[in-house]
């Protein structure tokens, strides 16, 4: 799943590639995917990219004629294929769902690899209009990012860690891997409810949140779009590795009970030595 420090580096890659291109074509392979039934995509054909951004998971190809904003989801990405170079070389082989044509003949896919479609593509004369990006809540990696905006999302809620840190509404940009991290990274229980945290965990929850996303977004920093996911495997240090030795007290990592080994925590670490019970 593609996270904030992967789809920052997606974002930066596709502002200095795209800034400044025209649109001259949007081919929708998907209809379930084009969000935006009173809006078809050939409104936004022949418009120029004036910017790209990033809003939590979502990307954002900004216009004078409105922003095209792609979802990425569970299992989506992007590639962009240069002029006269149908095989993009060294790219994944996932499924474009929407294709957009430019006019230097590059050609930016919007792609999902996963079971069941996951990506969607929404216009709108601003992004922040987009439904999903709407309800977005304050992004760890953003400059206006306060201890005051995390705080709110804890509050006193009987909710567990895993679930809070992945919940858009409260905290945007953050997914099943860097929750992992994060909460290893914190020294705390995937299953803690944050309104059972005292003051000492929630301080090192609040500096993992912000460590953990700002190392990794500064890590993936010109990493080519194709190999972004490889990247941020490699970089994971109880996400996905199950069985493996903890790199800080060498206890095996272990699956969170319900995952379906999905998620991954480390019982040194984070539980007192006690593995989670199913």
């Amino acid at each position: 799943m593609p996270e904030s420090p992967e789809v920052d580096a997606l974002v930066g890659f596709l502002d200095a590639a795209l800034r400044g291109r025209r649109i001259t074509g949007i081919d929708v392979m998907e209809f379930r995917a084009w969000k935006s039934r009173d809006r078809p995509s050939t409104s936004l054909v022949g418009a120029v990219v004036t910017g790209v951004r990033r809003f939590g998971k979502h990307v954002a190809l900004l216009t004078a004629r409105g922003d095209l904003v792609v979802s990425l989801g569970r299992a989506g990405w992007m590639r962009v294929r240069p002029a006269g170079d149908e095989d993009a070389a060294g790219e994944d082989d996932s499924p474009a769902i929407v294709r957009f044509g430019l006019d230097d003949g590059t050609t930016l896919e919007a792609t999902d690899a996963g079971e069941w479609l996951s990506i969607a593509v929404s216009a709108a004369d601003d992004a922040a209009q987009v439904d999903a990006v709407a309800r977005l809540g304050p992004d760890p990696l953003g400059p206006a990012y306060t201890r005051a905006d995390f705080d709110r999302a804890l509050g006193a809620r009987r909710k567990q860690l895993k679930a809070l840190l992945q919940e858009q509404q409260s905290i945007a940009g953050i997914g099943n891997a860097y929750s992992d991290e994060i909460l290893h990274t914190a020294r705390l229980s995937p299953i803690a409810h944050a309104a059972d945290l005292d003051a000492a965990e929630r301080d090192r929850l609040h500096d993992a949140v912000r460590s953990v996303l700002a190392g990794a977004a500064a890590a993936r920093r010109g990493i080519p779009i194709a190999q972004q996911k490889a990247a941020k495997v490699a970089a994971m240090r109880v996400h996905g590795r199950t069985g493996e030795p903890c790199p800080v007290c060498g206890t095996a990592i272990a699956d969170i009970p319900g995952s379906k080994a999905s998620a991954q925590y480390c019982p040194g670490c984070q539980t007192g030595g006690v593995p989670l019970s199913g």
